[in-house]
């Protein structure tokens, strides 16, 4: 009860922050400032840009923190929906500091819902996810030697779940600095193909055609790329405990050895 009642604090403190920003606008903002909302479709995605667009010529500090304020929120919460924040990033601030800033803030943020899960939510992701976390258990121990490696296939996966992967890294005891340069190195090529829609924007007709069938496949092999070391780490330290089992089993007794 008491983590339950923490969380809810936390998270309504961090949402009257937000709505607080997002109804805040110094100067005078033209007619259009209710979109300032979550979109959920193109169309939304548009009309919120153009204006976001149009205020950040005078006013780019502010929308760069009601962004970076957004996107942490949504990362930190596990909301869905991060696509349409890294799309907006590419046409507010240009397809390569959109790329930085949206790495930098997925790693800040997915680091957040780590803190979050490991202080309020350990019990309840156990609960609603039980047979989720003993798999990935049991694949992070299996992994241990070369547990970079597979949480960074684990990122660059296009079709593995980040925010249970946030949820429940703490459970899995993974380490926090391992954890967070693998979500900000393993999800450069999602957060890249996203920024550079955003730089082109006014030209997309569906999202649908972001990921494709040519781009999944690209991002497939780019995570079976780094299972490869993780492969090679994993057997090396498999062949060194086996050797080191073997020693541990010749004793010597008067100058000989003996196994």
């Amino acid at each position: 009860m008491r983590s339950l009642v923490g969380f809810l604090l936390v998270l309504g403190t961090a949402t009257a922050g937000l709505y607080w920003l997002s109804v805040r606008l110094p100067g005078e903002p033209r007619a259009g400032s209710g979109l300032l909302k979550f979109p959920s479709n193109l169309e939304e995605l548009r009309e919120l840009a153009e204006f976001l667009q149009y205020y950040n010529k005078e006013h780019h500090a502010y929308v760069l923190l009601l962004f970076c304020s957004a996107y942490l929120y949504k990362q930190s919460f596990a909301i869905p929906g991060s696509s349409f924040l890294n799309i907006l990033a590419g046409a507010l601030f240009g397809p390569w500091l959109g790329l930085l800033l949206c790495c930098a803030l997925t790693s800040v943020g997915a680091t957040c819902c780590y803190g979050l899960s490991n202080i309020f939510g350990k019990q309840f992701v156990i609960y609603c996810f039980p047979d989720k976390v003993a798999i990935l258990q049991r694949k992070v121990e299996e992994n241990r030697s070369s547990l970079f490696f597979l949480l960074l296939f684990l990122r660059l996966f296009p079709m593995s779940p980040n925010w249970l992967l946030n949820l429940t890294s703490p459970i899995l005891n993974i380490p926090v600095t391992q954890f967070f340069f693998s979500v900000f190195i393993g999800l450069v090529p999602y957060n890249f193909i996203c920024v550079q829609t955003g730089s082109i924007l006014s030209q997309i007709t569906s999202l649908d055609a972001i990921f494709s069938w040519t781009t999944l496949l690209k991002m497939l092999a780019i995570a079976m790329v780094a299972l490869i070391p993780g492969t090679i780490i994993k057997k090396l330290s498999q062949k060194h405990l086996n050797l080191d089992k073997s020693d541990e089993n010749v004793y010597v007794l008067n100058g000989r050895k003996h196994s």
